[in-house]
């Protein structure tokens, strides 16, 4: 078993694929990342409606239905490749930036909140990767962008992402974001490791993963970590991110104004009275 947090801020990579576009890429920043995709004229790079950062001029952008792989398909394939899309929760188009200029352009597109964004080759993962829902960014042209399913129905019910995660096919580049930290973990088979349903951001397709109770009924009410947590076999490689967006949105929720429009205070036992003393009265 092995385990290491990605410390390289910066990186770069250009490799071969035999379908996908070729590209070379540079992850830039700490906190809050973003990725620049060098292209070639006639290269392209595919991305979610809203995530480019800066273009080249000389880069094109088009919006296509589907997940704008590149791939033949008649329209009824691609009317079910963009249903997958919304049963994910993504939008029904992608972004397609193409270089229609001369010599270098480059693209960039920036992570949606604090965390970390991953490059993935897939042809090293035997051409598909399992991600939780909205992690996809970016990929280089060719990569196809689906659902996957949960073979259990429990797991699906209970398994934080629900019943649907997405699945990238291909063998190019592809960038995803997590939320927070994240480590990677490789799994020897039969070794089992349990996760917080929502720390679960992506895993090899050999994993198998299930779900188990907590533990007792005390544990469930009263341990803060719900009833249910994942279940990941071996053998495989997961990623585990330290800060699920459904928590910080948690968080985001509870400090929010409520009802008449003041905030909670977060750990504030005067209520208005703390108000007036931290200036927050308005």
């Amino acid at each position: 078993m092995s385990s290491h947090v990605p410390t390289v801020p910066v990186s770069r990579h250009s490799r071969n694929s035999s379908v996908s576009d070729d590209i070379d890429y540079e992850i830039k920043g700490t906190e809050m990342q973003f990725v620049e995709i060098e292209l070639d004229p006639g290269e392209s790079a595919i991305a979610e409606a809203g995530a480019m950062m800066f273009k080249d001029q000389h880069i094109a952008m088009s919006a296509v239905f589907g997940d704008g792989s590149g791939q033949q398909a008649g329209f009824m394939d691609k009317l079910l490749g963009a249903g997958k899309r919304l049963l994910t929760g993504e939008s029904l188009f992608t972004t397609v930036f193409t270089h229609e200029g001369h010599g270098k352009a480059r693209v960039a597109f920036a992570s949606p909140y604090a965390g970390n964004i991953l490059a993935f080759k897939l042809d090293e993962y035997d051409g598909k990767l399992i991600c939780q829902k909205d992690a996809f960014l970016a990929s280089a042209r060719g990569v196809q962008i689906g659902i996957h399913f949960q073979r259990r129905m429990m797991t699906g019910l209970f398994g934080g992402e629900g019943f649907i995660m997405q699945s990238l096919e291909g063998d190019g580049w592809a960038f995803v974001h997590f939320g927070g930290t994240v480590i990677e973990r490789t799994l020897k088979p039969g070794e089992v490791l349990h996760v917080d349903t929502g720390c679960l951001a992506a895993m090899t397709q050999d994993i198998d993963m299930d779900i188990e109770k907590v533990g007792g009924i005390k544990s469930m009410i009263f341990g803060g970590e719900g009833v249910f947590f994942a279940r990941l076999e071996g053998p495989g490689t997961v990623w585990l991110q330290s800060l699920p967006f459904s928590r910080l949105a948690g968080r985001i929720w509870a400090s929010a104004p409520q009802g008449s429009g003041k905030h909670t205070g977060e750990g504030s036992i005067l209520g208005g009275l703390g108000n007036l003393l931290d200036g927050d009265n308005h």
